[in-house]
């Protein structure tokens, strides 16, 4: 592995890396304490569009890891960048996309309501049915620009890999022919979101090498692979990484030179 004592701001993945569904990865926390007591910034960077910025930080407060708002990003946060204040937009996804086009400015319409909006932004839709995605590929075929918060094919839980976004988002692009604007990781979009939000990043940490490692080279970072979310033990990966780790808290003892046993006794020292 690669030497990483000296970063200063890690990047890192929630899904497959702080958790699976909602059971946390064995160390992730005290990996989290880890970098933060030895000098690191850490922030986050999830293609998760679904939930909203209160369930995300809900859920890190669940697993004992104290999240700032300015420490969190998403790919809804992406999407909302790239329309206009005042633009309108209709949504197949969950209420993060809604929620991050209200607050850049974006006048929300019914996906079903009939009226054309400048933009139809897709993500994971848990509610998906054949009403909503007829309406959607009609917008689009109408003229509406075809926006997606991610194209990750998967995502990975404690109970197996379930579809992702892209998976919905390919659909759409099959059915109407025409090519979606992914404004997730490692798109430019997201490139962009991360260097205003947070400066130089040093280090991305992630177990999609497609998403995570093609951010940190877009980013000018270190990668870091975690094995513990959709990449196998042995699979082969592009970009290949800097750092290959079983998971978080494996990489970090290996960024700051210690054993696994001492990242994990961090969290006695805050508890």
């Amino acid at each position: 592995m690669s030497d990483m004592t000296h970063l200063e701001t890690w990047l890192i993945d929630l899904d497959g890396v702080m958790w699976l569904g909602d059971h946390p990865i064995a160390g992730s926390r005290e990996a989290i304490l880890a970098l933060r007591a030895n000098g690191r910034r850490v922030a986050f960077f999830t293609n998760n569009s679904f939930s909203t910025r209160a369930e995300m930080l809900d859920r890190f407060r669940a697993h004992g890891v104290e999240v700032a708002d300015n420490e969190l990003l998403s790919s809804s946060q992406s999407a909302a960048q790239l329309c206009e204040p005042g633009s309108s937009a209709a949504v197949l996804g969950g209420a993060g996309i809604e929620e991050a086009l209200t607050l850049r400015g974006i006048q929300l319409l019914p996906l079903e309501g009939g009226e054309i909006p400048d933009a139809v932004v897709v993500g994971l839709d848990r509610d998906l049915n054949f009403s909503r995605l007829t309406a959607a590929c009609r917008a689009i075929n109408a003229g509406a620009r075809f926006l997606a918060t991610n194209d990750d094919a998967t995502y990975p839980t404690n109970e197996g890999t379930l579809p992702g976004g892209g998976a919905l988002v390919a659909a759409i692009a099959y059915a109407t022919r025409v090519p979606p604007e992914v404004a997730g990781k490692p798109h430019p979009g997201a490139v962009a979101l991360s260097r205003a939000l947070l400066g130089a990043v040093d280090t991305v940490v992630g177990d999609r090498p497609e998403t995570d490692g093609e951010l940190a080279r877009g980013l000018g970072a270190r990668y870091g692979l975690v094995r513990s979310g959709v990449t196998g033990e042995h699979d082969e990966v592009e970009p290949r990484p800097d750092a290959d780790a079983s998971d978080l808290a494996d990489l970090v003892a290996v960024a700051l030179g210690w054993d696994r046993t001492r990242v994990l006794s961090v969290a006695d020292l805050h508890s």
